[in-house]
C-alpha cells in the first residue's frame, strides 16, 4: 500500500500546483494500480507488481516517443518523454551500459555459454535479475554483442 498513499500523495501536489502533465501521468499509473486491485490478483500488491506497472507505463511512452519521432511530431514526442521521466522518478536507478556489460559477462562466465546461438540460456536469466534495474532492449544488445566476440 505504500506505492499507492504515494502516488494519492503525488496526485494532491500536482493539483494543488496547477501541473496538468504530472496530473495526468500519474493519474495513469493510479489507473495501473486500480487495474491490479481489479484482476482478481489473489495478494496484495508487492514490489514486483509495482515494478510491473512502472515498466509498463514507460514501456508505452518509449513506443509512443519512437513513433511520433517516426512520424514527425516532435511536439507529441516531447510530451511523451516529459511523462516518461515522471514515471522514472519512481523506478529504480537504472543500470550504465558499463554496469549491465560487467554483469553479463559474469554471467556468460557461471553459464559457461559460448556463441550466439545460446543467447537464451543467458538473457532468461539476465532478465529475472536486472527487471527493472536496467532497459531490456539494452541488455539484448550487450549479451548479442559479448556472445558474437
Amino acid at each position: 500500500m505504500e506505492f499507492e498513499q504515494k502516488i494519492n500523495e503525488e496526485m494532491k501536489a500536482a493539483m494543488k500546483s496547477g501541473d496538468k502533465l504530472r496530473l495526468e501521468t500519474i493519474r495513469s499509473l493510479r489507473a495501473g494500480i486500480l487495474s491490479f486491485k481489479t484482476s482478481g490478483a489473489d495478494h496484495e500488491m508487492n514490489e514486483d507488481d509495482v515494478q510491473k506497472i512502472l515498466l509498463s507505463e514507460a514501456k508505452k511512452r518509449k513506443d509512443a516517443i519512437e513513433m511520433y519521432k517516426q512520424g514527425g511530431r516532435t511536439d507529441l514526442s516531447d510530451k511523451e518523454s516529459a511523462e516518461l521521466k515522471i514515471i522514472e522518478e519512481f523506478l529504480p536507478k537504472q543500470m550504465s551500459d558499463d554496469e549491465i556489460r560487467e554483469f553479463v559477462n559474469k554471467l556468460v562466465a557461471e553459464i559457461g555459454a559460448e556463441g550466439p546461438q545460446q543467447m537464451g540460456k543467458v538473457m532468461g536469466p539476465a532478465m529475472k535479475q536486472l527487471r527493472g534495474k536496467a532497459d531490456g532492449n539494452a541488455v539484448q544488445a550487450i549479451v548479442k554483442e559479448i556472445l558474437s566476440k
